[in-house]
């Protein structure tokens, strides 16, 4: 891909600029080599037959949203429709990650001869409703799949205009567990106070199934759901070692209630022929879960010992998983007894936390780098802004605003 650059740009060397759990910078060929990496992954294992023509994704920008399009995308043939909220750049700053890698699928799709559009939107509004229906009904016909992996911690509920913000508690006492500072490099203890019953109904507002189920409201009464249909909302449940924020907290509360949403839209899709799943994944690092205390502990030690079983997966390669296993036609689906899609067998199998288990009480700031992967989690963590990646200048001058051309 190549830039271009207009007379009155500023051109500029991006570096990384973190604060806490956020990267306020991104690297706009950086981004593009993480987009064409993940392409090459799935190119290099083969076409997957899933049945799908059209895909939507909610939530499409990064993390396995942005790896479920180039699953559908160059794995599956399939056109795409995305909808993410990302900043766009100016001549003084750099674009959000997801700008730029939205603006790279874009680009490389044309070259997999599938079509790609992506929409500019709050995946909540009513008016990203209105948009989606617009564009498939003018660009791609009726979908095949939706995939919802939004991963806001803000809603503003479009009938009641009341702004949710989640949080992150656990429920009815104080809780003090091991965590990471991941700028320090420290082992240290955090403690959480519980959340109240307005915290749980904001979390559940925000990350629960309601959202879920106006998109396929919306979607069905354009007459945009495909007979066969089918809908995953992507969730992380974590071992017993998280249970603690994910399962007993108001996280929690969010995750039940996307279950209760699953069943619903299952009983309502029949007709169709189509079916709703929630899909609990694999621990990676994403901006949200490193900002989930205790989490980028747990998933330093997750790291470490599933690169050390041949076991570990990146996005890219989980998704993919997903798709070849569960999407494919002729899948055996691996159900639990909810009936959700379980692809985090191979984080939640004995010999991996096993050995978490032991070596979680041992973990200091001391020993972390022989017991964790720090290292590893800091280098994903980079990736998802563009940085760290092979065969880019990281010294060049640039112009933030350029598009990647196909």
């Amino acid at each position: 891909m190549a830039d271009q650059r207009g007379s009155d740009c500023l051109a500029m060397i991006v570096k990384p600029r973190i604060r806490g759990f956020i990267c306020t910078t991104a690297h706009p060929l950086g981004c593009a080599a993480n987009v064409r990496r993940q392409l090459d992954t799935v190119k290099t294992a083969g076409p997957i037959e899933a049945g799908v023509r059209n895909a939507l994704v909610l939530g499409c920008s990064g993390g396995y949203g942005l790896a479920s399009r180039i699953l559908a995308g160059a794995g599956c043939g399939a056109n795409t429709l995305g909808v993410s909220l990302e900043k766009p750049p100016t001549t003084a700053k750099t674009a959000t990650a997801g700008w730029y890698n939205n603006a790279a699928f874009e680009a490389e799709a044309t070259a997999l001869g599938v079509r790609a559009q992506t929409l500019n939107a709050d995946a909540f509004a009513d008016a990203a409703k209105d948009q989606v229906v617009e564009a498939l009904k003018e660009n791609f016909g009726p979908l095949d799949l939706l995939v919802y992996s939004l991963a806001s911690p803000v809603r503003k509920h479009p009938r009641t205009g009341v702004l949710h913000r989640s949080v992150i508690k656990p429920l009815g006492e104080p809780l003090r567990m091991k965590s990471l500072n991941v700028d320090k490099g420290e082992v240290v203890e955090v403690e959480l106070a519980p959340g109240s019953d307005a915290d749980v109904a904001n979390t559940v507002a925000v990350m629960g199934g309601e959202d879920w189920e106006l998109w396929i409201d919306a979607l069905d009464r354009a007459g945009l759901l495909a007979p066969g249909f089918r809908t995953l909302a992507f969730t992380y449940l974590g071992s017993e070692l998280t249970w603690p924020i994910y399962r007993g907290g108001t996280l929690g509360k969010a995750k039940e209630d996307l279950d209760r949403a699953a069943t619903a839209l299952r009983a309502r899709l029949a007709p169709l022929g189509g079916v709703a799943r929630v899909a609990s994944l694999k621990g990676v690092v994403t901006q949200a879960s490193s900002a989930i205390p205790v989490v980028p502990l747990y998933m330093s030690l997750l790291f470490k010992v599933m690169k050390e079983q041949a076991l570990h997966e990146g996005c890219i390669e989980h998704i993919h998983r997903l798709f070849a296993t569960q999407l494919a036609r002729g899948a055996a689906l691996r159900l639990d007894e909810s009936g959700r899609i379980r692809v985090d067998d191979l984080e939640l199998s004995e010999p991996v936390q096993n050995e978490i288990r032991r070596r979680w009480p041992l973990v200091t700031t001391e020993n972390l780098h022989e017991l964790g992967d720090l290292a590893g989690f800091k280098a994903d963590f980079l990736n998802i802004f563009g940085f760290g990646l092979d065969g880019v200048d990281y010294d060049a001058d640039l112009d933030p605003t350029a598009r990647p051309l196909g």
